[in-house]
């Protein structure tokens, strides 16, 4: 069973994950095309984190920015690889959807980049109702990087 949790960033599990999410956009973003954040990006005061969780077991994690009062991003979604698969993602994503219903937000919105190793998220999003639309945010469009947007 899955359970979604508030988190604090604090756990070493959670910042070991974060780490390896960190690494792969590096590893597959090209130089200046990463805008994931790190620890000190996730723990401002505009974005609530959720961690997924079978007992003890780290699962995964998810972020909420707030943008405005109707807008909101999505950040730092990312699932353990032995756990890929098995709904974690979803349910992360499912969470913020619905906590972003709650704050009222008009609006959800990420970016994300391309190629084979985004076409998993692209396809979870894209499964929940998520379509390709402008940069936003103060982002830049590339022929990378990709930005999509759910109607709430």
């Amino acid at each position: 069973m899955i359970e979604i949790r508030p988190d604090n960033l604090t756990g070493q599990a959670v910042q070991d994950l974060l780490a390896v999410h960190l690494s792969g956009m590096k590893d597959n973003s090209p130089p200046g095309s990463v805008y994931a954040l790190d620890l000190s990006g996730l723990r401002t005061p505009d974005v609530s984190v959720w961690t997924a969780w079978d007992g003890e077991t780290l699962l995964g994690i998810g972020a909420l920015k707030e943008l405005s009062g109707r807008v909101g991003e999505i950040k730092s979604m990312r699932t353990d690889s032995k756990y890929v698969r098995k709904g974690v993602g979803l349910s992360i994503l499912n969470h913020i959807i619905d906590e972003a219903r709650s704050r009222r937000y008009e609006r959800l919105c990420l970016e994300t980049g391309s190629g084979d190793e985004f076409e998993p998220a692209l396809h979870l999003y894209r499964k929940r109702g998520f379509q390709n639309g402008p940069a936003f945010g103060g982002y830049e469009a590339s022929a990378f990087n990709q930005f999509l947007h759910l109607q709430l």
